[in-house]
């Protein structure tokens, strides 16, 4: 067995699930370990959407948590692990995309699409999908990740807040911002209930 397949031999016995160039470095702090275990799934799940392959997700993911191994003292000392690691993989997709000069897979490839296009009420989406995908993709960094991981990747929001490391009642509060931006932006009726009036006399 050459040193190259016990490494990737160990990498899966290790349950890291990565191909032989993906794996990740051994003799890894138990910490950070259990952190790529936890969050990896998540991380190439984002990644992909954006990207439409796995093997680009895998790439880039790769990287980051490469980055994040390397400044995971600093990490820690810091607090709020989850953020600062979501906002290295958001820095790296978003580079990626800039530097292959294209728009995000989930706007452009059908399957993204149609996966949307199943969440419309959720989303308080018309017939019309004019503008959605553009108007989710200019969303605030926290509103565009809780609707892409709530809606595009259909997880829940108990596993969203434990994905980001923030309560679940801030990812609904995030949802509701985001879907309310939406509103506007694709100038969609307000179903909400509003208050009624009475009527002189009543």
């Amino acid at each position: 067995m050459s040193h190259d397949d016990a490494q990737e031999r160990s990498a899966q016995e290790h349950g890291l699930g990565l191909s032989q160039s993906m794996y990740v470095p051994l003799d890894l702090p138990i910490d950070f370990e259990a952190f790529y275990l936890a969050h990896q799934e998540a991380f190439h799940a984002y990644a992909e959407v954006h990207f439409g392959t796995r093997a680009a997700a895998e790439e880039v993911i790769h990287e980051v948590f490469l980055e994040i191994h390397a400044g995971w003292p600093e990490l820690l000392s810091a607090g709020h692990v989850e953020q600062g690691a979501w906002a290295i993989v958001r820095r790296a997709v978003r580079d990626r995309l800039e530097c292959e000069g294209r728009a995000p897979a989930f706007i452009i490839n059908g399957p993204i699409a149609q996966a949307l296009a199943a969440t419309k009420d959720r989303l308080e989406k018309m017939q019309s999908t004019t503008g959605l995908y553009e108007a989710i993709a200019e969303l605030p960094n926290r509103q565009f990740e809780v609707i892409v991981l709530r809606y595009l990747l259909g997880y829940p929001t108990s596993r969203v807040a434990w994905f980001m490391g923030i309560d679940e009642r801030t990812v609904g509060h995030h949802l509701r911002r985001g879907k309310e931006r939406l509103r506007v932006k694709l100038r969609l009726p307000d179903d909400r209930k509003k208050p009624q009036h009475k009527q002189k006399g009543e």
